[in-house]
């Protein structure tokens, strides 16, 4: 695994589920790992885990739809070890499931406080340091129903998708100040989400239903590759690679020596 040695990492939603995979992952790699999550309780159990392992990490209790909280969050990392290097904007909801219809309009406004502006809030809040020092990197997390149709999780798609066109614009901006922006699909992953999946029954659909049974049998996506992933996007070897969605199970490692069509991996998701 490569080292992220002298690293600062912030990983927002990292209480649980994938951010808490990257977490430990990033301070197995030597990062330092600033946790910014909700829930206290969440973000003690992982600085634990992370330091009886040898590394370090700092917890950092915030919700990322308060860019306050957010601001004050980085100006304690920094004031501990440095700027943030690499910002990993993970935290996220799902939001309603089921027919659109169906759908309280308070709920779609909650999936995309969170999964949007939660976003645009932590990239902001980190960005013009990153630009002023010439150098950055931006993991955005995204999900299922980010580049296709994902019915009866409408609210949860569009915010993935709105995530991905604006990781397309930023990128563009700050392309000449050598700060990179990527999308990171990290695949099917046993979650709270899988669960709220199960919980909901007929009303996620079969086919989600019964994708989410197999991800609760299996585990998922291996969190060896969703960390290697991240890991690349981080580091310097993917410095000529900025705006793209590239999916964890993407033959990502191409992409080492060689940068891609600047129309592929987008949002319209053009392969060749």
């Amino acid at each position: 695994m490569p080292s992220s040695q002298d690293v600062n990492v912030l990983i927002t939603g990292a209480g649980r589920g994938i951010g808490k995979r990257l977490a430990i992952g990033f301070s197995h790699a030597k990062a330092r790992v600033g946790l910014l999550g909700r829930s206290q309780g969440e973000l003690d159990v992982t600085k634990l885990e992370i330091e009886d392992s040898g590394g370090t990490a700092l917890r950092l209790r915030a919700d990322v739809r308060n860019y306050d909280q957010i601001s004050a969050a980085i100006e304690k990392m920094t004031g501990h070890w440095g700027p943030v290097h690499t910002l990993i904007a993970n935290a996220g909801i799902q939001g309603p499931i089921g027919q659109f219809v169906e759908n309280r309009p308070a709920a779609w406004a909650e999936v995309f406080e969170t999964n949007v502006i939660g976003v645009m809030n932590s990239c902001r809040a980190v960005l013009p340091k990153m630009v002023a020092r010439r150098s950055g990197k931006i993991i955005v997390v995204v999900g299922q129903g980010a580049a296709s149709p994902r019915p009866r999780f409408a609210a949860y798609a569009a915010s993935k998708s709105a995530l991905v066109r604006f990781v397309e614009c930023v990128a563009d901006e700050v392309r000449d100040d050598n700060v990179q922006i990527n999308c990171m699909f990290p695949g099917e992953t046993y979650t709270s989400m899988t669960d709220e999946i199960l919980h909901a029954g007929e009303r996620a659909g079969v086919e989600e239903l019964e994708a989410a049974e197999h991800v609760q049998s299996t585990g998922g996506t291996l969190s060896d590759r969703q960390i290697k992933l991240a890991l690349f996007l981080s580091s310097e070897v993917s410095n000529h690679l900025t705006g793209k969605l590239i999916y964890v199970q993407d033959d990502w490692k191409k992409f080492e020596h060689d940068s891609a069509r600047p129309d592929a991996y987008t949002l319209r998701r053009h392969l060749k």
